[in-house]
């Protein structure tokens, strides 16, 4: 009965909207910014703040509320109760976004009085789950039935429908990723400046998509150069591991032997300290010392014992093997990786051989560009300058056992330690088991004005490199990983946000 009662009112509506389609009123009219504001009301306030005072008076008693997915609900408190058990509790998170100019109003009249008005429109859901990052979690299309009552308008009967994942209505994702313009509008409504894309196939790099803008007005090239934060770190684990392979290094030869940092010299953990504690996230320092209180180096737990994402780890290592080696860190790398590799856009110092007029300017949420940190020493761990195609070309040498021989390949994928859930830290990369015996391998990046990430998935020779140039850049992530690499996409995003 309900459901034949749902679909008997929603073809009502559309008759309704049908009928009064020339009767459509601007957006400028009284009537449209008041339910406009009633509408933000409701769910940029009630919604969206969890502040139901503000809005309980605008549900009419009768009200009833339909949804294509979530059911059906028969009364204001009802309603209301859904929001706050569902919405304005626990660790989940959710909020509504009214798409901009979207919103159409027809009024409804009774012998030429004003009595109701339908309001439709398009909105978008966010959501926030155990304290990971906000994200895109879909589409629908909505209609209000308001009432007028006296001077008042109430809502009668809210519809919301035709839920689905693509971010730009009428576009399919399939659709959207061959079409330019669908994807700088997709990127202008995540407020992402610019996205690169690098989608491996078979085993090689097979595309490279680059959209948006570089800064404001200057459209982002094909091979628009990108920092890539912590995308530094797989970068000198490879190189670790392939002086390794050479025979030139030792995965747990104490790190002592070449370097001691003067912060822990009197604390004897620092003996335990081995590239292979430090690739796997297990030296016990915090990501940076400046997060200290006092800006120096501490061990915060035996080496070796647990998972604790480290910064500090890398750069250990890296004063090491610069010691050993009697060079930096960029020359070992432009020698054993960049120059075998073609890398030739790939730095990590600052360097007048970058191409300002490719450079892909970092952005914060609001638009606002940060300046150009222009480094004048290696960073293990962060700040490379690097392309699509450069990056490209060393995922896919990691993925094709080029770099080292199988056993150290091998002892890269084991897993090190857990992370969480079926996430764990091999050598300098993270290892996600999707089941079935199949695993991929993954880091991010992340820092003012980047947010980077590379999936690869060896056994079917399958990989997906995404750059941005904003903080928040993780938002397009969802629907990059679902159209490039599918199922296995899926449950790469399922174990991240466990």
């Amino acid at each position: 009965m309900k459901k034949s009662y749902h679909i008997l009112l929603l073809l009502l509506i559309t008759v309704l909207s049908v009928k009064h389609a020339n009767a459509q009123v601007s957006d400028t009219s009284r009537l449209f910014k008041t339910l406009k504001t009633a509408d933000s009301l409701v769910f940029s306030v009630g919604y969206n703040k969890c502040d139901i005072s503000q809005f309980e008076q605008l549900i009419g008693d009768d009200f009833e509320f339909y949804h294509d997915q979530g059911g059906y609900i028969h009364t204001k408190e009802g309603f209301i109760n859904s929001i706050k058990t569902n919405i304005c509790s626990g660790s989940f998170k959710a909020r509504r976004e009214l798409v901009e100019g979207s919103l159409k109003v027809y009024p409804l009249y009774n012998n030429g009085v004003l009595y109701a008005a339908l309001q439709m429109g398009l909105h978008r859901f966010y959501q926030t789950n155990k304290g990971k990052p906000e994200r895109l979690s879909g589409i629908a299309q909505f209609t209000t039935l308001w009432v007028k009552n006296g001077d008042k308008w109430q809502m009668k009967r809210i519809l919301s429908y035709d839920h689905k994942d693509d971010p730009l209505p009428g576009i399919g994702e399939a659709q959207m990723f061959d079409d330019d313009a669908a994807i700088n509008s997709w990127l202008a409504v995540n407020h992402v400046p610019a996205v690169g894309i690098g989608i491996i196939e078979n085993g090689k790099l097979q595309d490279v998509k680059v959209y948006g803008e570089l800064k404001k007005g200057d459209p982002a090239p094909y091979n628009a150069i990108f920092t890539i934060a912590s995308l530094t770190k797989p970068i000198t684990s490879m190189l670790t591991l392939k002086l390794v392979s050479m025979g030139k290094w030792d995965l747990d030869e104490p790190l002592d032997h070449y370097w001691i940092d003067p912060d822990v010299k009197d604390d004897p953990r620092h003996k335990k300290l081995t590239t292979r504690i430090i690739l796997s996230h297990q030296s016990g320092f915090a990501n940076w010392r400046y997060l200290n209180a006092d800006k120096k180096l501490h061990f915060e737990f035996e080496p070796g014992t647990k998972y604790q994402y480290s910064g500090e780890g890398f750069e250990y290592l890296r004063r090491a093997l610069e010691h050993k080696f009697h060079t930096t860190l960029d020359k070992l790398a432009d020698s054993l990786i960049f120059k075998p590799l073609s890398m030739h856009d790939t730095h990590y110092v600052w360097s007048d051989e970058i191409d300002t007029n490719r450079l892909a300017h970092g952005f914060d949420p609001n638009g606002n560009m940060y300046p150009v940190i222009k480094n004048t020493t290696a960073n293990a761990a962060d700040m490379v300058h690097t392309t699509i195609v450069d990056y490209g070309a060393f995922v896919v040498a990691v993925m094709n056992g080029k770099l080292f021989t199988q056993s150290i390949y091998d002892q890269m994928i084991t897993h090190q330690v857990r992370t969480k859930g079926d996430k764990y830290m091999g050598l300098g990369w993270e290892v996600y088991d999707i089941g079935n015996g199949h695993y991929a391998l993954g880091h991010g990046g992340s820092e003012q004005g980047v947010h980077t990430q590379v999936f690869i998935l060896p056994q079917s020779k399958k990989g997906l490199i995404i750059f941005t140039n904003v903080d928040d850049g993780y938002k397009v992530y969802t629907k990059l990983l679902d159209q490039y690499l599918g199922t296995d996409g899926r449950k790469i995003l399922a174990l991240e946000l466990q």
